[in-house]
């Protein structure tokens, strides 16, 4: 039964925040701030759901810096993000053996 209550709240939740622009924003947006602070929220949002995540993820700290430093150096030169994430991952991997 509370399985079936989560699914209803998020639901709920869900359909809140898709709908509330439509009844709030009825015109055109005109305002360039307003405009840019809409464009940057996903990638902000992102940044502070993943930067986190990256840090803590292999339980090292060296190694989690390790692997950041080399993906941010690899999506500098636009390679692939597979190419990106499976850098990152091997540096983690094998500065784990060092540190």
């Amino acid at each position: 039964m509370t399985i079936a209550a989560y699914i209803v709240v998020m639901a709920g939740v869900t359909y809140l925040i898709r709908m509330l622009p439509f009844a709030f924003f009825r015109k055109k947006i005109k305002s360039t701030f307003l405009k840019s602070l809409l464009y940057y929220v996903p990638y902000a949002v992102l940044s502070a759901m993943t930067i986190p995540a990256v840090f803590y993820s292999t339980g090292s700290f060296p190694t989690a810096i390790a692997g950041t430093v080399i993906a941010l150096i690899l999506a500098y030169f636009d390679l692939p993000l597979i190419v990106v994430a499976l850098a990152a991952s091997l540096t983690a991997f094998l500065t784990g053996f060092i540190f």
